[in-house]
């Protein structure tokens, strides 16, 4: 007998955010996670006003607030402190809230225990194999025990190597692109900045050198994370870039190279690197995806799984909370007979696809001022013609009052 229930693959960010999305609109789902406990490694994330409205509607933006730092602007600067130009990543004012550069451990923590506290069921240790059959109505998938279950809705929040995407595109592989961040974080009392308070993210530039990038965190800015981009010609196996971040020492020396270039706050900051603390973040792009959804739309894709963006302008966690809060909002609607489902679908990969668009086309500008000449991946060695920042566009919409100007849209 088919079932009510949404089959949620992949216990992240965006699997469990659209688990608190869902029950928020009365829609009961099951979060499944191959891995045997919630994921507690990976760097901080950075939430700007467009993803906390999200987390706002869902009851837990307070809780995230303090658990992260706090700020308004992303600086970039010359080596002698003077401003070059100012990045908005968030504003009280202007835009409701400030941005918050918090743990995703920290983030899944705060979530993962919302969710718990509704009592939305979360299973660990199951992994996802394959799609057993999919009809009009409901979907069976099978896990690698041999369990087979039901569902309305097979949601794939497994990210950018996602195990359903294989469903819809058997052939697709995700797109390296000649780039990995390399970072680190060390104690704030550890660093010198002779120009005055690090109270914002700085990316410092030098000449023919490229950018370093440095910025507060924890709730009292007591660590700082620093880090700089790295070209990469060719991509790694999974083994090989575990080999890569293995090499710690290899890492340290990248991140000191040409530390006294960026002057005494590079030097400083790289002066004691603790190999924990290292992280390396190959970037990815997913070729483009003429839909994320099956032929019978009983099997959904959303998050890196349909749209990997690499983490140059902060986006990525951003543009996955836009995904699962549309979807939960576009799903409730087609559920109570409001709008036809497939419309709904078409629309909500139409919008999300255009405002994805726009960040790849921002997250170039950033790469532009980062990279130095003769060191950027084939994408910029173009005619990419470096332009002032405007993210209006990015934190003004209330995505709720979109999907209910598209719903009257359909009903006129």
């Amino acid at each position: 007998m088919p079932t009510d229930e949404v089959a949620i693959i992949g216990a992240g960010l965006s699997g469990l955010t659209l688990a608190l999305a869902l029950h928020k609109q009365g829609i009961k789902s099951t979060v499944y996670e191959s891995r045997p406990a919630p994921l507690n490694i990976g760097g901080a994330v950075m939430l700007s006003p467009n993803a906390l409205k999200v987390l706002d509607a869902l009851d837990v933006y307070q809780d995230v607030r303090g658990r992260g730092y706090n700020f308004e602007l992303l600086k970039v600067v010359k080596v002698d402190g003077e401003l070059i130009e100012t990045y908005e990543f968030g504003g009280k004012e202007k835009y409701g809230y400030q941005a918050n550069r918090c743990y995703r451990y920290e983030l899944i923590d705060v979530i993962l225990s919302k969710i718990h506290s509704l009592g939305v069921s979360v299973v660990f240790g199951r992994k996802y194999v394959r799609v057993v059959d999919e009809t009009e109505d409901h979907v069976v998938w099978e896990s690698s025990d041999g369990t087979q279950s039901m569902a309305s809705f097979l949601v794939g929040a497994d990210g950018i190597h996602s195990s359903v995407r294989k469903y819809l595109y058997p052939d697709v592989e995700p797109k390296f692109i000649e780039m990995a961040g390399i970072t680190s974080a060390v104690p704030a009392s550890q660093v010198t900045y002779p120009y005055g308070k690090i109270d914002q993210p700085l990316t410092i530039t030098a000449e023919g050198k490229g950018a370093f990038v440095i910025a507060p965190q924890k709730p009292d800015a007591s660590e700082m994370f620093f880090g700089k981009q790295k070209h990469i010609e060719e991509e790694l196996s999974r083994e090989g870039w575990d080999k890569f971040l293995a090499d710690k020492e290899g890492l340290v020396k990248f991140l000191q190279q040409d530390a006294e270039a960026f002057g005494e706050v590079a030097v400083t900051a790289t002066a004691k690197i603790p190999h924990d603390k290292i992280n390396v973040w190959p970037f990815y792009v997913i070729p483009h995806l003429d839909r994320w959804a099956s032929q019978k739309r009983r099997v959904v894709i959303l998050g890196d799984a349909a749209h990997a963006i690499p983490p140059s302008a902060g986006q990525g966690i951003n543009q996955a909370f836009e995904d699962v809060y549309m979807f939960s909002l576009l799903l409730a609607a087609s559920k109570t007979g409001a709008v036809n489902f497939e419309d709904a679908l078409t629309f909500w990969q139409g919008y999300r696809q255009d405002r994805v668009n726009k960040i790849l086309e921002l997250n170039k500008q950033i790469d532009l001022r980062r990279m130095p000449k003769g060191t950027r991946p084939s994408d910029l060695a173009g005619e990419v013609v470096q332009k002032e920042f405007d993210l209006q566009w990015l934190y003004e919409p209330d995505f709720k009052v979109e999907v209910e100007n598209w719903i009257r849209s359909t009903r006129s």
